[in-house]
């Protein structure tokens, strides 16, 4: 008898409490939005004063009142959840009111939100990426606020399943997340400030030079850089484009700014400063006393940094019988992925593959640098007075000596010993020629696209080229660039060669254990993925698939779907082709981005708890991991040369 009291008093509750908010309108929800004056009255914005501010309200519609909905004051209420409550729609709260409004299709309450998308000049109606919509909650939440707000919406879907939902609700107009973010006028991508002289370029080139004590606009994304003073691009990219990683690592400056080449042309030629920040960016001239301590700071050179070296090392092991402290001896990419070999037997990483092979130590490179008297060509060009100051001419002679390296002779002793090693571990498979140097993947440098890696090698003349190619790398123009930005010692630097199990990827990308757009939230995972071979992630030419995985609530993110019509897949000869594909389809399901992701904050935990950004690849349902290095990210106002 008590028990059905209860239950008539808490019904009695919420009949009261609906009717005395019918009865007397106030600021806690309107049941329509008649114009924007009440939109902007209920609304708060996040990211207020920024490029990108998001003026937004909540709402939930009543299903069990034939759809009433109420507009909720967001600037009074932080939650749908709390709303309800606070004026008795609901006695359900914490997880019983999240399972019954958030993931069951017969659900009584639609909770969603309404922004104003700045950069469109539209407003969208969209939920939580963990909503588990269905066209039915769709079509009536659209029906019910169509008819209830002052104009037109789109809904955006902030997940796959939505996108499923939205497929199978065709009255209903949309937005994707990717159209807003190609439309957006700004888009930080390090923040810190720099002064250099600005500079305009259409399009890189091999004949391109760029002066360290330049910030450029980049017309087109570059596929590598050397080190500059900061970077602006008018096209949009991924944070994780190997360009955006260098510019973190270096500590400059670096920005999407719509239209930066001509809104700053005047400036062209003259010294800026250029600082970026969370609520905007900073482009104006520089003044006088901030050249003066430019140049200083510019002057100055601490001692070279030596990286570790064993040379006297000679086998040429594999990479399962690898680990970490290995890296005086293989370099930290293949000395990290024999760690990972060790975390997978005791199962501390589950759920991954790395594709196996072995490693040419840094002795064979000595070795064939002193069979072919090399080593004299190396010292004089490093010590050459024109080398070091004419950037050009660097250039040339770095080129030269690239060449003399690919046509110098092979030991026929190591010639015999590489075939035997490589066929004994991977017969007859195609492999990857990597570099891992002694100066990629450190603490505070990780090198990112600075050597040449060959793809999908068939033969042994062409995996002893390959050999040679990678050696010569160590020398390419913008590793040696961004070496000496760092005053990292030339003369110890040295490449191992790493021989790996080639693996056809149907999808492959980068991920960082952390989002870049919330350094605060906890153990977030951003992912970057393109079909195909992972070559064209990092380039940044065209936005990547950009997901979020958020640790505490499960739920996927669909920040943009890939703009890709074609990808690049193995060719039966060897090498690579571009073939055609279907566009606008998703690349990852959830369930693999959700195991990516496991696996990735596993891996996070075998290097000391430290951001991870880490290569991946699948093929089928199998992932395969074939990089993992520390996620380098100077602080504002570090110095230039990233050492703290």
């Amino acid at each position: 008898m008590k028990q059905w009291m209860i239950i008539f008093l808490s019904i009695l509750l919420i009949d009261a409490g609906v009717s005395r908010q019918s009865a007397q309108p106030d600021n806690r929800f309107l049941h329509r939005i008649a114009s924007r004056a009440e939109f902007d009255k209920f609304s708060r914005t996040w990211y207020e004063g920024r490029f990108y501010a998001l003026p937004h309200l909540m709402f939930i519609i009543d299903r069990a009142s034939r759809n009433r909905v109420y507009y909720i004051n967001s600037k009074r209420y932080s939650l749908h959840r709390e709303f309800a409550n606070a004026n008795y729609l609901t006695l359900e709260r914490g997880e019983e009111f999240f399972r019954h409004n958030y993931l069951e299709p017969e659900r009584r309450f639609i909770l969603g939100t309404i922004a104003w998308q700045t950069t469109r000049q539209r407003f969208t109606f969209e939920f939580w990426e963990g909503d588990r919509l269905t066209p039915e909650i769709l079509n009536a939440a659209y029906h019910s606020l169509s008819a209830s707000f002052f104009t037109g919406l789109a809904f955006k879907p902030n997940s796959s399943q939505q996108e499923d939902a939205l497929a199978q609700a065709p009255d209903v107009p949309a937005m994707q997340p990717e159209d807003i973010a190609s439309s957006l006028g700004y888009q930080p991508l390090n923040l810190a400030e720099g002064i250099g002289v600005l500079r305009i370029i259409e399009r890189m080139s091999e004949e391109t030079i760029i002066d360290r004590n330049e910030i450029v606009i980049f017309k087109e994304p570059p596929l590598t850089l050397t080190p500059l003073s900061g970077i602006i691009t008018t096209t949009f990219s991924t944070p994780l484009a190997h360009v955006n990683l260098l510019a973190r690592g270096w500590g400059v400056p670096n920005a999407f700014i719509k239209d930066a080449d001509r809104l700053f042309s005047p400036l062209e030629g003259k010294f800026v400063y250029f600082k970026t920040g969370e609520d905007g960016y900073t482009l104006r001239p520089a003044e006088s006393a901030e050249t003066a301590e430019f140049g200083r700071r510019l002057a100055e050179r601490s001692d070279l940094l030596t990286p570790e070296a064993d040379l006297e090392f000679r086998e040429m092991r594999r990479l399962s019988r690898q680990r970490r402290v290995d890296a005086r001896r293989f370099g930290a990419k293949s000395a990290n992925l024999g760690e990972l070999f060790a975390a997978l037997g005791r199962g501390a990483v589950r759920d991954i593959s790395i594709p196996g092979g072995f490693t040419i130590p840094f002795f064979y490179y000595i070795q064939f640098i002193e069979q072919n008297r090399l080593e004299e060509e190396i010292l004089t060009m490093l010590s050459d007075d024109r080398f070091n100051h004419d950037p050009a001419y660097r250039k040339q002679r770095l080129a030269q000596l690239r060449e003399n390296i690919s046509n110098g002779r092979l030991a026929p002793d190591f010639v015999r010993a590489v075939i035997a090693r490589k066929r004994a571990l991977l017969g007859g498979k195609g492999v990857f020629v990597r570099s891992s140097t002694n100066s990629e993947d450190l603490p505070y440098f990780s090198g990112a696209g600075l050597y040449t890696s060959v793809p999908n090698v068939r033969d042994d003349e062409a995996l002893l080229a390959a050999v040679k190619t990678v050696w010569a790398s160590l020398w390419n123009y913008a590793a040696y660039e961004a070496r000496e930005s760092f005053g990292i010692n030339h003369a110890a630097v040295y490449p191992a060669v790493l021989i790996q199990e080639a693996i056809n990827a149907d999808a492959a990308g980068v991920l960082i254990t952390t989002n870049p757009f919330d350094r605060e939230e906890p153990r977030a995972v951003y992912v970057n993925a393109k079909r195909g071979l992972g070559i064209r992630v990092v380039e940044g030419k065209r936005v990547a698939e950009q997901l979020i995985y958020h640790t505490q609530t499960g739920a996927v993110r669909v920040l943009t779907r890939s703009a890709e019509d074609s990808m690049l897949t193995f060719d039966e000869n060897g090498g690579v082709r571009e073939v055609n594909i279907e566009k606008d389809r998703r690349v990852l399901t959830d369930g693999i981005v959700r195991r990516l992701a496991r696996a990735a904050l596993q891996i996070e935990k075998v290097f000391g708890g430290q951001d991870q950004d880490i290569e991946w690849l699948t093929a089928g349902t199998r992932i395969h991991i074939v990089q993992s290095r520390p996620f380098i990210s100077v602080s504002p106002g570090a110095p230039a040369s990233g050492r703290q």
